[in-house]
């Protein structure tokens, strides 16, 4: 996928969000089902390499152009080890360590509050008071989707502060590409992106786990899944999104993404969707409408 494929005026451009938020919420899905088959780091280095390895023969088919110099290589490199390594890292190492899944989702719903924080000091970004509403009705619609799932029993502090450093890089990856790797090419710098992170988790998994990897055919199905959809489909859809929109604004859909794994566990896993999840799925559209709304 490239931003050409979008058109800033069409149907393209009115549908990439959703599509984006819809991609995105499976990440937790396929980590569901993959990560009783592989230490997280493990489970990573296989899934960055092989859409390394995906990507490059892409970039070489099509030609790609490649960044100009070792500077711009490094900026690339580091904008993909914060949104890969430290945030799916983060959420993955979370929830193998034991952090309940509601408790990892609502650490990481204060992106958007964080987000919009920084992206006014260090982009400029102006944040009009009727976003900072959209953000805190967001942020309390988030919390009523989650308020069953949300359980403080189990886990460990490392699993916290796993969920912590998650949420940190996804904040910081997110004002990190807008501000160096606006122009980037989307395919040779996910070549890039993806090359350093899985050199990231090469040095971590050795270092910490035992590389062991029980190759079922629910495992082949959760990697397939999240190398093809999640970082072939919604990381270049997230790379567009930041390229063509203030940082605060994208930022603000990652709170559609609680709701719309709820929905997807309710439907796929019979898992409890009561009547306070629904009114916080009202809620949480309520807000990113007025935070995206210009």
């Amino acid at each position: 996928m490239t931003d050409t494929t979008i058109d800033r005026t069409g149907y393209g451009a009115m549908a990439a969000p959703f599509l984006f938020v819809l991609l995105w919420s499976t990440g937790f899905i396929g980590a569901k089902f993959g990560l009783p088959f592989a230490e997280p780091f493990t489970f990573l280095l296989w899934r960055f390499g092989f859409v390394t390895l995906l990507l490059l023969a892409m970039a070489l088919l099509m030609r790609a152009p490649w960044p100009a110099g070792p500077v711009q290589s490094l900026h690339i490199a580091v904008s993909g080890v914060l949104v890969n390594a430290l945030y799916i890292g983060g959420v993955f190492c979370a929830i193998y360590q034991g952090v309940p899944a509601g408790i990892v989702s609502l650490i990481a719903g204060l992106q958007p509050l964080f987000t919009a924080v920084v992206a006014a000091r260090i982009l400029g970004e102006k944040v009009y008071p009727r976003q900072w509403v959209g953000f805190g009705l967001g942020l309390v619609g988030v919390v009523q989707v989650l308020m069953d799932k949300i359980s403080f029993a189990g886990g460990s502090p490392l699993g916290l502060s796993m969920a912590i450093m998650a949420l940190f890089g996804i904040t910081a990856g997110t004002l990190y590409q807008k501000r160096y790797c606006a122009h980037m090419d989307l395919r040779s710098g996910g070549v890039i992106q993806f090359a350093a992170s899985a050199l990231t988790m090469a040095l971590l998994a050795p270092t910490f786990e035992t590389m062991q990897v029980r190759w079922t055919g629910t495992f082949i199905f959760a990697m397939s899944w999240l190398v093809v959809v999640l970082s072939l489909g919604a990381i270049p859809l997230l790379n567009i999104l930041i390229r063509r929109g203030e940082a605060s604004r994208v930022a603000s859909l990652f709170y559609l993404v609680p709701p719309v794994t709820s929905l997807m566990a309710f439907l796929f896993f019979d898992e409890q969707l009561g009547v306070t999840a629904l009114v916080g799925m009202f809620v949480t559209v309520t807000g990113v409408a007025l935070a995206i709304k210009r």
